[in-house]
């Protein structure tokens, strides 16, 4: 009889997942490099902050190519002729692209320092900042025009994916701005709050999930039971976002350690939760 079943297989994979996070941190780092022209206390992180969301943008990059069966494909994106605009796809790789040129003109004028012309720094950051804003949103996109599948299908996920990269990225600043305590105090403030509206748009998700019709029901029991439910609920949701929200809230997370463990909960779970969020879902076809 086992020779008649068809096991279905998930189509995206975990690399996905992998890429959604880098790319998620590349955009929060993005944002964070922009802040520092409106806040003096990140000024610091402006130029580090520019330079890992360039390099995570490379990783991203070969993380995509490297889930190509023929690698040498993603040559055609640098052809307008060829691509396919009416696909999220094709936009997302015109936003990856116009972020990269961004970004290098970005990191040009930071290079000049002093000599440099702010106006134009602040210009470009403020380009680069929107081009990354981009990145979060149409990676969400890619699963929301997806209708038949509960969960992805929801208008909120390239919201979620906002939320989360702009959580990522303080975090990431938090933990580069070391005892830069002017910065930290800012970068703490952006957590909270980040992953506040993170824990608001998960609820949401939970709860609209949980009351819908069977494939959505089934769907919600695989986030919150057993493995996954583990990755989901444990790490994503109580260790990565309520955790750093009540570590921040007492007094160790006025602390430049309390706000570092803070930081590093929320890098963990946002990695866990782009995780579930991709593969969860996936998984009820694999039942039937």
């Amino acid at each position: 009889m086992g020779d008649y079943v068809w096991f279905h297989d998930v189509s995206w994979h975990a690399t996905y997942a992998i890429y959604f996070f880098v790319i998620g941190l590349c955009a929060g780092l993005a944002f964070l490099s922009y802040g520092s022209w409106v806040t003096e206390e990140l000024r610091p992180l402006r130029m580090k902050s520019a330079l890992v969301s360039f390099v995570l943008l490379g990783v991203g990059g070969l993380l995509l190519i490297a889930d190509l069966s023929q690698p040498l494909r993603f040559l055609n994106i640098l052809n307008p002729a060829y691509l396919n605009f009416s696909s999220p796809l094709a936009w997302g790789a015109v936003n990856i692209v116009a972020f990269g040129i961004a970004s290098v003109f970005y990191l040009l004028e930071l290079k000049k320092g002093e000599a440099g012309d702010a106006m134009r720094g602040k210009l470009l950051a403020t380009v680069t900042a929107l081009l990354a804003l981009g990145l979060p949103i149409y990676t969400g996109y890619d699963l929301t025009v997806h209708q038949s599948r509960p969960v992805w299908n929801t208008p909120v996920i390239p919201v979620l994916f906002v939320a989360m990269a702009i959580a990522s990225g303080a975090a990431a600043g938090a933990l580069l701005a070391g005892a830069n305590e002017g910065a930290q105090r800012i970068l703490r403030q952006y957590l909270m709050w980040s992953c506040g509206a993170v824990g608001v748009i998960l609820i949401s998700i939970l709860g609209t999930t949980s009351y819908g019709g069977s494939a959505q029901e089934l769907t919600f029991l695989i986030l919150t039971t057993g493995t996954m439910g583990l990755i989901f609920v444990g790490i994503g949701i109580l260790a990565g976002t309520a955790a750093p929200i009540a570590l921040l809230l007492a007094p160790f997370g006025r602390q430049q350690l309390g706000v570092a463990l803070a930081a590093v909960l929320v890098l963990a779970g946002g990695a866990a939760l782009r995780y579930a969020l991709l593969m969860g879902p996936q998984q009820l076809q694999t039942l039937y």
